[in-house]
């Protein structure tokens, strides 16, 4: 895919606007009816799909998740957790969560909007924010839940011939998992998944 020369005047028409969260289901949650049992209440979370400025071109921050976490330990991800009573909204809460796994000030970041919902078999309903972030920051990873932050060009994540569809069988039925494999990171599941349905987002601002 080809980007604009700033491709910051593109990505925010592709979002949901930052005044009101999307609402509705998740776009996944059909293909999860068999995994989650019915009438479950989803908790509240949000991540942060952090845009850094950088000289050769935006990068996306991912760390990679300690393996003591109860929730996806190991695996990449965005910033992000789940969105507390005092959170003004999943903006604050994606911010907030940022700043304590990854050292991410407020004043380095701008946030852009929305990504569509997503909900994740751990029975989160997740409001991915888009953020830029100026090219000073330098991600400091709190160690009790941050094994290690890294960088992909969000040209290479926009790109489709880098991601990759492959069935497995899980609790008897075959789906795809979708992935990314980038300087020896598996970024797989939720996190590829939100990063494909931004491709697709900005696709339809052609």
């Amino acid at each position: 895919m080809t980007l604009p020369q700033d491709p910051f005047e593109r990505i925010p028409a592709a979002l949901h606007p930052l005044g009101e969260p999307p609402a509705g289901p998740g776009w996944n949650q059909a293909e999860l009816a068999d995994l989650l049992p019915p009438n479950l209440p989803l908790r509240p979370a949000a991540v942060l799909v952090a845009l850094v400025e950088r000289r050769d071109g935006p990068q996306v921050l991912l760390t990679r998740r300690t393996e003591v976490l109860r929730h996806h330990a190991g695996q990449v991800a965005f910033p992000g957790g789940r969105i507390e009573p005092d959170d003004a909204d999943p903006v604050a809460a994606a911010l907030r969560e940022a700043r304590e796994e990854v050292g991410l000030s407020d004043a380095l970041s701008s946030p852009l909007g929305y990504l569509d919902p997503f909900v994740t078999i751990t029975g989160f309903h997740v409001f991915p924010v888009v953020a830029s972030v100026r090219g000073g920051f330098v991600p400091v990873p709190d160690p009790s839940e941050v094994a290690e932050a890294f960088e992909v060009p969000l040209s290479f994540l926009l790109d489709p011939a880098n991601v990759h569809s492959h069935e497995v069988d899980f609790q008897g039925r075959r789906r795809n998992v979708l992935e990314y494999r980038f300087a020896g990171h598996r970024i797989w599941g939720a996190t590829a998944a939100m990063l494909v349905n931004f491709r697709q987002r900005l696709e339809k601002q052609r």
